[in-house]
């Protein structure tokens, strides 16, 4: 059974959860802007705080430029509230993320993510001027690190440095190392964690983590959201249970399918999550039963 909690006042419009959200197509493959609109109105409605278009849960490296430029005009409506939406702003090229993040600030959205220089193993020099071009913007960034997809570790001493640098207001954790939340603590005090992986929720939101950049609540937004509030309170009693009922499903979060099995669950929990862009190609009939085994037990339990 879900238990009902009140929303927290979030300080910053990066703060609470932050639904990644996944990106419906219609059967010819071009974007559902009316069902991924309805997608985020949703979330809003059932206790998220805001939502990340183009992540890589949203595909956006499938997108043509005007795509991506829509999704985010279109969840600013549908959110209600621009500072509710933190679109991803990455790009091979600086000057193209500082495009992305001019087009966010344009939309109205409240704040910005980005990835490293991901074309090369980037040296400490070239990613902090990646990240000063983009904060020249004007838009708060959220710094995002993942270091197994891009090959650039923004450990805790980095992650200070851009900070003081003015480059960087907050850190999307996806390395799965918890230690370094109390690191970064030490090195900037400053600097908000959020929590990167589903299947480390509870381990950073005890570690001092102010928000999540989250996967599975585009499946079980109400659930999550439950899950979160107990979590960054400290009541174990509550979150615990949860967090241990639905880690089955979090664990695709950090896989390579995460997005296909992030679509499926949405699928079987009633919401429109449907096919993937190539090369995504859908999950293997083994991976499939995996996935709805645990997305059916989760709701047969209440976990909606």
């Amino acid at each position: 059974m879900v238990h009902e909690q009140a929303p927290v006042h979030r300080a910053r419009p990066w703060h609470g959860i932050m639904v990644a959200t996944a990106l419906p197509f219609r059967a010819d493959g071009t974007v559902d802007h009316d069902a991924y609109a309805r997608h985020v109105a949703r979330l809003i409605a059932d206790g998220c705080d805001g939502v990340v278009p183009n992540g890589s849960l949203g595909e956006y490296q499938t997108l043509t430029d005007q795509e991506r430029a829509q999704v985010v005009r279109t969840a600013v409506e549908a959110a209600g509230d621009g500072t509710r939406v933190m679109p991803g702003v990455s790009a091979y090229g600086s000057a193209q993320a500082r495009r992305w993040a001019e087009q966010a600030a344009e939309a109205g959205c409240g704040s910005v993510l980005l990835l490293p220089p991901n074309a090369y193993r980037a040296d400490e020099r070239s990613v902090r001027a990646h990240y000063a071009e983009v904060a020249a913007v004007g838009l708060p960034v959220v710094a995002y690190n993942n270091p197994y997809d891009t090959k650039v570790d923004l450990t805790p001493s980095l992650l200070a440095r851009l900070h003081a640098d003015g480059g960087i207001v907050a850190v999307k954790e996806f390395s799965g190392d918890v230690r370094r939340a109390y690191e970064l603590a030490e090195l900037a005090p400053g600097l908000d964690l959020l929590v990167g992986a589903d299947d480390v929720l509870l381990e950073l939101a005890l570690a001092g983590a102010v928000g999540w950049i989250a996967g599975f609540p585009n499946a079980l937004p109400r659930t999550c959201a439950t899950l979160y509030r107990a979590a960054v309170a400290g009541d174990l009693a509550v979150a615990l249970p949860l967090y241990r009922a639905l880690h089955p499903l979090f664990r695709w979060d950090s896989r390579t399918e995460f997005v296909q099995a992030v679509k499926l669950s949405m699928d079987l929990a009633g919401h429109t999550g449907g096919t993937t862009r190539p090369p995504r190609l859908p999950l293997t009939p083994e991976q499939e039963a995996v996935v709805r085994a645990a997305t059916e037990k989760a709701l047969a339990e209440g976990h909606a």
